[in-house]
């Protein structure tokens, strides 16, 4: 039997204590505006923000493992 676990919506958890703001810049925005369009919206909401922030920021190498 598979359990599934739920997860809470990005507008019910806490906001994260540390990086707390991302600004985002007029690319990401227009990301978001793009997104909000495609899925019907006029105005980009609060997931489209947050994903056009998540590939404005640098991504982190990965950690090599000890051997």
């Amino acid at each position: 039997m598979v359990m599934t676990t739920k997860k809470k919506a990005p507008w019910k958890k806490a906001a994260p204590r540390k990086n707390r703001h991302t600004t985002l810049t007029s690319a990401s925005k227009a990301k978001a505006k793009a997104s909000a369009k495609r899925a019907g919206r006029k105005y980009p909401n609060l997931v489209d923000n947050m994903n056009a922030a998540k590939k404005q920021r640098p991504t982190t190498s990965k950690k090599r493992s000890r051997k």
